[in-house]
């Protein structure tokens, strides 16, 4: 019988947005292994728990940590923020599993930024969407590029993370450069910023204003699509279905 081994998505950071599975995966191990943040963010609840980290850059390592604990005998979690499978370690993880044939990998799912997020600026991507990472530290920067022309021609709604950090302070404004080659600079656009943690701060604007708007690591931008709309100040992305608008106003109480 194969041992097993956790890959956790814990969601945004917030214990009260980790799902059940989630939560009962991370109560029953010995041993939950994290980047550093990640483990600050489970709180109080899990800190008798024997906890291991690696700094960032160090996710090779940070997988085999998990693989040698799960190999010593101790039920072993890795966390990752948001989804395992989404810009996570789910992937490496199974490459890396290659060498540890014993082992079983079970996925478990959390909710993503592009989900919390938009849940947060009404309902961007209610139609067919994209997600698009500006890191480009494991993708080259002309990849990056390919893909937002494509998605613009496209019509895809856009959700974009890690749109800036210190050392790529202007990415933002390079894609949102790119975009206007294809979308209109008036597009309906919202970021979002520590979802799910304190501090949370969203806006809604253009894609012109997007350009000049300082975001960090830690936020999520949107892009609407040809059909996206600001409605009572939330950015919309309508599916596509034609509603009846209602003639019959009502002129007193009764009726």
């Amino acid at each position: 019988m194969k041992n097993k081994i956790y890959v956790v998505g814990m969601g945004p950071g917030e214990e009260s947005m980790m799902t059940g599975e989630a939560l009962n995966v991370l109560e029953h191990a010995d041993v939950i292994v994290g980047y550093p943040v990640y483990l600050e963010l489970l709180g109080e609840r899990f800190q008798g728990k024997r906890m291991l980290s690696t700094p960032m850059k160090k996710e090779e390592e940070r997988c085999r940590l998990a693989f040698e604990e799960a190999q010593k005998g101790y039920s072993t979690a890795l966390i990752c923020s948001g989804d395992a499978g989404v810009y996570g370690l789910a992937s490496l993880m199974y490459e890396i599993g290659k060498e540890y044939k014993e082992m079983e990998i079970i996925v478990i799912p959390g909710i993503t930024a592009a989900n919390s997020g938009a849940a947060l600026l009404g309902a961007p991507l209610n139609h067919d969407y994209c997600v698009i990472s500006l890191s480009d530290l494991l993708t080259p920067w002309e990849k990056i590029e390919q893909r937002l022309l494509a998605a613009a021609h496209a019509d895809f709604a856009i959700a974009i993370y890690n749109p800036s950090s210190r050392k790529r302070a202007d990415y933002l404004q390079k894609a949102c450069d790119i975009l206007m080659q294809v979308i209109e600079n008036t597009r309906p656009c919202g970021y979002v910023e520590n979802i799910g943690r304190e501090g949370t701060r969203l806006a809604t604007c253009t894609l012109q204003e997007l350009r000049d708007k300082k975001v960090n690591m830690f936020t999520t931008v949107f892009v609407g699509n040809s059909g996206s709309e600001l409605i009572n100040g939330k950015l919309i992305t309508k599916r596509g279905y034609q509603i009846e608008v209602n003639s019959h106003i009502c002129r007193d109480n009764g009726r």
